[in-house]
């Protein structure tokens, strides 16, 4: 996808000659004024937020999805996933044994296990063949137009749209792409290639053996989701899994837990953002803490506690389908 970016990028890009960032959108110039703190132009972070094709159309699919009152149905459609995804275990682990180059050198260089990054990729777009029907700048434009920053969420809603609409214009104009041009796949919630990874993350992608990353490559999404863990999750040594031998019943009692408590985190005892207590199930034993502290660094990439859960899950059942392999060999 990116060269065919480049070549499309390669005639140039005539600019007016913009020195600031004065628009009549204030949240525009907000964006502006971020995507430049960035390092891009005024002229292109001009031309990009002033351009009809980029900005026009809004994207309506998605914002149905972002309402808050999608977010106890998500919850639900999580669970039903980890379950789901079970039987799809060997697919993983014919996965890790294709890419057992690009592991190995992941694991040697960031300390992050292959299962739970595998595990992360088969949740966010199955392996890759899940396609991804929406733009991501369109997305995030649409959030940062029709969210009213009342409340505590959606003031975090429009900080998030604007510094991922910022992002897509510094990722686009380092590519030397017209600002038209830049089209980038994504999901509903405005994340992009095979580990959907939100436009602010890219300072976490790293290609595998090429400079500029690929998202929608398998070895650079590999390579990337081992960074962001190891970098913004401090995942720094590989988890022992036979110190988490009960995970399955670890993660069932978390649904009866989950159940009985509206207010239930899987590792927080506090919601920081909305400033009340949560009833936290790990908290509750000593003998839970190795498990606590690895859950908390895989919420960095996704604050869900059933998405937690089911990585973990995942990971352990495809480290026994690895082991399971090695003894048939």
């Amino acid at each position: 996808m990116y060269k065919l970016l480049l070549v499309l990028g390669l005639g140039g890009v005539a600019f007016a000659n913009y020195t600031n960032c004065k628009m009549k959108n204030e949240n525009y110039e907000d964006v502006c004024h971020r995507a430049i703190k960035l390092g891009v132009s005024y002229s292109y972070a001009n031309e990009f937020l002033l351009s009809r094709e980029k900005t026009k159309d809004l994207d309506e699919e998605s914002w149905k999805y972002l309402d808050p009152n999608k977010i106890s149905q998500l919850r639900v459609n999580e669970k039903r996933a980890n379950n789901t995804l079970l039987p799809h275990v060997p697919k993983i682990v014919r996965h890790l044994k294709k890419y057992s180059h690009v592991y190995n050198f992941t694991e040697k260089e960031f300390g992050v296990n292959r299962e739970i990054v595998a595990s992360i990729l088969m949740k966010e777009t199955a392996l890759g063949s899940i396609k991804l029907k929406h733009d991501a700048f369109k997305v995030c434009n649409t959030i940062v137009m029709k969210t009213k920053a009342k409340t505590s969420r959606q003031k975090w809603l429009l900080r998030m749209g604007k510094s991922n609409m910022a992002a897509v214009i510094k990722h686009c104009y380092d590519l030397g792409v017209k600002p038209k041009a830049c089209n980038l796949p994504s999901s509903y919630a405005g994340a992009i290639g095979i580990p959907q990874f939100m436009p602010a993350s890219f300072i976490y992608a790293q290609g595998y053996k090429n400079k500029i990353p690929d998202l929608n490559k398998m070895e650079d999404a590999i390579v990337s989701v081992s960074k962001f863990l190891h970098k913004k999750a401090k995942f720094h040594t590989l988890i022992d899994w036979e110190k988490v031998r009960n995970i399955a019943k670890i993660e069932s009692d978390w649904y009866d837990f989950e159940l009985k408590h509206k207010n239930a985190s899987l590792v927080y005892k506090v919601n920081k953002r909305a400033s009340r207590p949560y009833r936290c199930f790990l908290c509750q034993k000593k003998r839970f803490s190795y498990l606590l502290g690895y859950a908390k660094k895989i919420m960095r990439y996704n604050n869900s506690s059933n998405y937690a859960i089911g990585v973990l899950r995942l990971g352990y059942e495809s480290y026994l389908g690895l082991q399971k392999g090695k003894k048939d060999e």
